[in-house]
């Protein structure tokens, strides 16, 4: 058990600090993008919290506030000589009273699951993370047309998302789906005639790059889709997709393109699952933002 030799402060950090979280969470595995924190701030500068020993980051909690009603948790890590000392229950916590009234998703953990439930967390779907390099099956169908995201189209994929997120996250769709300040986010979209009938992100990570999100309107379209993402990256890269386990469709399409399952989590809800379809989400976004 980690013991604590000073006072524990628990408090709002700025991106400055909370690069500290990022490095714990690739130490964990988590592959973090290399141009995430930019866009993550801007969906709540208020919602990236930590506890600080004396100064020192000792622990961190992602809890963003989306709309008026709904609020998403992750980044919750302890700093691992700490841990087992009750500054992981202090941070957890703040976060929660910090979405107090909302209802709140999370991607947790296979070794937390049991924790979350004790907090009023329900199980909905597990999350897969494909992982590999993608083999090559076909050309793109001539008859989608896409595009690459700009400023200019960022207000339609903003109402296309929509359907897939329970609260409104324009001004972070709106990072996201441009470069990043290392050019590492790359965004397209699949266009019938004027409609959107879906859109993906790839970005850059410690370890390859990360496909999230992939949400369309068919099977053909993230096919299409998925395939034109990898191929603006280069050839053979590695690329991981998260798959709600939910959507065969989703699965078969990473399988097919020879990615291989790395681990899962559960995606859990406290106070109602919202009524979304999974059938048009072939990769979710991120593990720590929703």
């Amino acid at each position: 058990m980690g013991k604590i030799l000073g006072e524990l402060v628990i408090k709002p950090a700025d991106i400055e600090n909370f690069v500290t979280a990022i490095e714990w969470a690739a130490a964990e595995g988590w592959n973090p993008g290399i141009d995430d924190l930019e866009a993550f701030y801007s969906a709540d500068r208020s919602g990236f919290i930590m506890g600080f020993i004396d100064g020192v980051p000792v622990s961190s909690i992602s809890v963003i506030k989306y709309g008026e009603n709904f609020g998403f948790l992750g980044f919750y890590i302890v700093r691992p000589d700490l841990r087992g000392s009750g500054i992981g229950l202090a941070t957890w916590n703040a976060g929660m009273a910090y979405l107090e009234g909302r209802a709140i998703g999370l991607d947790g953990v296979a070794d937390q699951q049991s924790n979350y439930r004790k907090s009023g967390f329900e199980y909905v779907c597990s999350n897969i993370r494909y992982c590999g390099i993608p083999v090559s099956m076909h050309s793109l169908k001539s008859a989608l047309k896409i595009e690459d995201v700009t400023l200019r189209s960022a207000s339609e994929i903003i109402a296309y998302d929509s359907a897939f997120f329970p609260a409104p996250r324009g001004e972070f769709i709106r990072h996201w789906t441009q470069e990043g300040s290392h050019g590492s986010r790359i965004a397209k979209c699949v266009k019938s005639g004027d409609k959107i009938i879906g859109y993906g992100v790839i970005r850059k990570c410690r370890s390859g790059f990360k496909i999230g999100p992939l949400f369309c309107d068919d099977e053909d379209v993230a096919d299409a889709l998925f395939w034109s993402l990898v191929n603006a990256v280069g050839p053979d890269v590695e690329v991981s997709l998260d798959v709600p386990n939910i959507n065969m469709q989703a699965v078969n399409l990473a399988e097919r393109y020879g990615l291989n399952p790395a681990f899962e989590t559960a995606r859990m809800y406290k106070g109602g699952a919202p009524d979304l379809t999974q059938a048009r989400v072939f990769g979710v976004t991120t593990f720590e933002l929703g």
